[in-house]
């Protein structure tokens, strides 16, 4: 093989671990979800959202483009893990100053390492993805957000176990899923379903 195939092979073999990494919001009632999980649930939303996400908003959307932030806008966090969105202390060195630090050299290590023009657009879209550059990214994180709380509800999770209620749920969600009036209609029925079934306090 080629210095550039084995630089991509490790690459993949890389990205492979993705499925080892928890995330706090469970896949089934017995087990946590893995975040190769949730970017595959991302990029088939982000794909059945895609034609109201273009007739709310007026604009010709790249879906292209939003699946592949779906699928790699996590792989950081094969080296960096996955802090939970609920972890809100700007001093805590583990908190999202420190998370953004972090991710932001493994992206330069990893992505840096593939050969044009692999490398370079992998990191021009983590970038996208980070500052919301696009309104595709701003929709993408909206799914993003919306997802662990979507699948909290679905499996009976709940929120007891970071202590929050339909108004903490609010001030995390509504940043960033009022990107989208679907999105914004689809959190209103997830949050009130959970506080119906008393898995969120009112």
């Amino acid at each position: 093989m080629t210095n550039s195939t084995h630089a991509l092979f490790d690459f993949i073999a890389y990205t492979a671990r993705l499925r080892e990494v928890e995330r706090h919001n469970n896949a089934t009632a017995l087990r946590k979800e893995s975040v190769a999980e949730h970017s595959w649930h991302l990029a088939l939303v982000s794909w059945v959202l895609h034609t109201e996400f273009e007739r709310e908003s007026g604009l010709s959307l790249d879906l292209t483009r939003m699946l592949k932030l779906c699928l790699m806008h996590d792989l950081v966090e094969i080296d960096a893990g996955d802090p939970s969105a609920w972890e809100t202390d700007p001093a805590d060195p583990a908190g999202p100053a420190g998370k953004a630090q972090l991710e932001d050299g493994v992206a330069h290590d990893r992505f840096g390492a593939l050969p044009a023009p692999l490398g370079p657009e992998l990191l021009a879209l983590w970038r996208e993805y980070e500052e919301g550059a696009t309104p595709e990214a701003r929709l993408v994180r909206g799914v993003d957000r919306l997802n662990p709380a979507l699948m909290r509800l679905l499996t009976g999770q709940g929120w007891s176990d970071v202590g929050a209620d339909a108004a903490a749920l609010d001030r995390l969600q509504l940043p960033r899923v009022t990107a989208s009036e679907t999105l914004t209609a689809l959190y209103e029925e997830v949050r009130e379903t959970a506080v119906a079934r008393g898995l969120l306090p009112r």
